[in-house]
């Protein structure tokens, strides 16, 4: 399986390389329309003890969701808002323990798409969470995407 480097940001939450309480995920394009990446959450992140805030759990599926309609060219993604994010808890989400997150884009039409999140243990492969997103593409022209690079829009080297 060919694995395609999904660039990250400087400040995103989750994979702003340069923001100093982020996540800072790496994302993979494993198939077309399809992203993973793996993340050991820190008790920095825990809601109760040893388990993962809820909120965090649902900006891992807001974030995969969208990139799994984003492609793999840094210098054409498709950049896309969530207007409706739909997450269902199944199990308590580990800190301390290694996660999969993956992406998988589902329906596209005009500039409305929609994408499934899943969170799972990678020891065990539970699906821990998982969510449903409704995107909506940035307009046309509110990004300059010719600074994308200039703005920390690039795949960084691991």
């Amino acid at each position: 399986m060919t694995e395609i480097k999904q660039p990250n940001s400087r400040f995103c939450f989750v994979c702003g390389l340069e923001n100093a309480v982020g996540l800072h995920l790496h994302f993979f394009e494993t198939a077309p329309g399809q992203v993973e990446a793996s993340f050991v959450p820190s008790e920095n992140y825990q809601g109760y003890p040893g388990v993962l805030h809820g909120g965090v759990v649902g900006a891992l599926i807001d974030e995969v969701s969208g990139r799994a309609h984003m492609g793999s060219d840094p210098q054409s993604p498709r950049f896309m808002y969530t207007a409706k994010l739909e997450v269902r808890y199944r199990r308590n989400v580990p800190v301390g323990r290694k996660l999969t997150i993956i992406g998988k884009a589902r329906e596209s039409k005009g500039r409305r798409a929609v994408a499934w999140g899943g969170i799972y243990d990678a020891e065990t492969g539970d699906l821990l969470a998982e969510g449903t997103t409704t995107l909506v593409e940035i307009p046309a022209g509110a990004l300059e995407r010719s600074r994308l690079a200039e703005l920390g829009w690039k795949v960084y080297p691991q």
